[in-house]
């Protein structure tokens, strides 16, 4: 009886806190919430979390940060993408990568959940230690710094945003996800490679790049006039305005 009273609660909870915004909001109150924009500086903030006060960017220093919002702790997606993200910690630590978690559930929730987490076997993975933080931010000031509120799906939970931030705490790519779908951590780690393969240099990633493949470069490689059919070594071009620099070059 215990048992069937908890998963009507919860059921409850999540239909409740995941309703849609009413029909009746005002469509200013809707655009309350702004996106900070590619190449803006990364909105400072200091809060709670599962590891102790964080000031965010500052005490991550010189290192990359993806700053990672969900919904709604204790919900199965979410759990599903911690998870992942909990078994690539050292990946992402190769990397300088760090990772800040954020919902606008209160931090003791976050405990809650973190230590459920850390119990579960996800794919036949024994159990890790989440030692990334998970945020307090159940007063909304965060989420609308980086406009995570979207009120025409939910005026009080964040939607699955992933902010990309580089060394200089400058905003390099942001996504958003449906409440429905799993963030991919493959895509994750590929943007940050191409990020930083590209970081402060001419060079840029054609589609489906992965590590290792060859690069595009924005201009025309320099070559000698009097034999301008010579392509210069360590490049090849598929038009003239389509050249590649090879890896390792």
């Amino acid at each position: 009886m215990l048992s069937v009273v908890l998963v009507f609660m919860v059921t409850q909870l999540w239909s409740q806190d995941l309703r849609p915004a009413p029909e009746s909001q005002s469509e200013e109150a809707k655009r309350t919430f702004r996106i900070p924009l590619l190449g803006e500086t990364a909105p400072s903030f200091t809060a709670e979390s599962t590891e102790g006060t964080l000031n965010f960017p500052t005490d991550y220093g010189r290192s990359w940060k993806v700053l990672f919002s969900h919904p709604q702790d204790f919900t199965p997606v979410c759990t599903s993408e911690i998870l992942e993200l909990a078994n690539l910690q050292e990946k992402f630590k190769d990397f300088n990568v760090k990772l800040a978690v954020i919902s606008t559930d209160p931090l003791d929730m976050h405990h809650q959940w973190k230590k459920a987490m850390e119990e579960i076997e996800y794919k036949d993975r024994s159990g890790v230690k989440i030692k990334f933080p998970i945020i307090d931010d159940d007063k909304l000031a965060i989420s609308m710094k980086y406009g995570m509120i979207h009120a025409p799906t939910n005026t009080t939970k964040d939607v699955r945003g992933v902010f990309i931030i580089d060394p200089d705490d400058v905003i390099r790519a942001i996504y958003f996800y449906p409440t429905q779908v799993g963030r991919s951590t493959d895509e994750l780690l590929r943007t940050l490679t191409a990020l930083q393969t590209t970081y402060k240099k001419d060079l840029m990633t054609p589609a489906d790049w992965r590590a290792g493949d060859d690069v595009l470069v924005p201009f025309l490689p320099k070559v000698d006039p009097a034999q301008p059919e010579v392509v210069p070594e360590g490049y090849y071009k598929l038009a003239w305005f389509m050249w590649y620099k090879k890896a390792g070059n």
